[in-house]
């Protein structure tokens, strides 16, 4: 059965969609079959994983029952996608049903055992799209950047997280908190990463060791529909990303976190 990773934040502009494509990217280059589940209107996962957003079914049409999750399946050449386009907007108002909150993890377990992670890209909003990712993931990741108006987009989450795990998903876990376009010479940055520590601690979680610097190349590679890995395997931000993902899985795909490489104690455990 895979494991369900999904970013979130309220606030846009802070890099979900490029950690979403990225870590989808990275868990490939090691090996790993990925599914990208796209919940955003907008499309941007799609379109930056190279899918088509137009000409097919799309998670509007899984969440209106027109097809089933391995219906709307496309492949592409960093991993599988489930794509979505401006559809998906009426959700809120089309979604009526009892357990309407239940639509994205019932789709999803009939493909959960063809892969090792689905990971979801959720929309800037607190919506019904927004609870179903929160339903059917096993992890949260918060990408913030360093301005206050993306760490109020954290404080405004939390009710809805501890609503989300009270009623419909005891499970859910918050892995941490991602500070991205970091830029650590700005005062700006370390007030506001104090802060989000304080909120972190409200969420029971942590701001994550691997901070994702400012990167042109981030910018660019969706242009191209792959992810940065491919982009631009020797840059920056690829090495910070598979950091990530070696922080968060314990997949060591060639670079160890932060801290690990600091105190040299050794590989972390890959995930099962």
């Amino acid at each position: 059965m895979a494991e369900v990773i999904a970013f979130t934040n309220q606030k846009g502009g802070v890099g979900k969609t490029t950690a979403c494509a990225a870590f989808c990217g990275g868990l490939n280059e090691a090996g790993y079959k990925v599914l990208a589940i796209d919940l955003d209107p907008q499309g941007n996962l799609s379109f930056s994983l190279g899918a088509d957003i137009e000409d097919c079914n799309t998670m509007y049409d899984v969440f209106k029952g027109v097809c089933t999750a391995k219906e709307a399946i496309q492949c592409t050449d960093t991993c599988d996608v489930i794509s979505a386009n401006i559809l998906l907007s009426g959700c809120e108002l089309e979604l009526t049903g009892v357990g309407r909150e239940y639509l994205l993890r019932e789709a999803l377990a009939a493909v959960s055992d063809d892969y090792d992670y689905i990971i979801i890209d959720t929309p800037p909003a607190l919506s019904v799209l927004t609870i179903n990712a929160y339903t059917a993931t096993n992890k949260l990741i918060i990408p913030m950047i360093a301005e206050i108006l993306s760490l109020q987009g954290i404080a405004q989450l939390k009710e809805t997280i501890f609503a989300v795990k009270k009623y419909y998903n005891k499970e859910l876990e918050v892995s941490g908190i991602l500070l991205n376009k970091y830029n650590p010479r700005l005062l700006l940055t370390k007030e506001v990463e104090e802060l989000a520590s304080m909120i972190a601690d409200q969420l029971g979680t942590r701001i994550l060791d691997t901070r994702i610097s400012a990167n042109v190349v981030l910018a660019e590679a969706p242009a191209h529909g792959v992810s940065i890995m491919e982009y631009a395997p020797r840059s920056k931000a690829t090495t910070e990303f598979k950091r990530l993902i070696a922080e968060i899985t314990g997949i060591d795909n060639g670079v160890k976190s932060p801290r690990t490489a600091k105190s040299k104690r050794g590989r972390r455990k890959k995930s099962e």
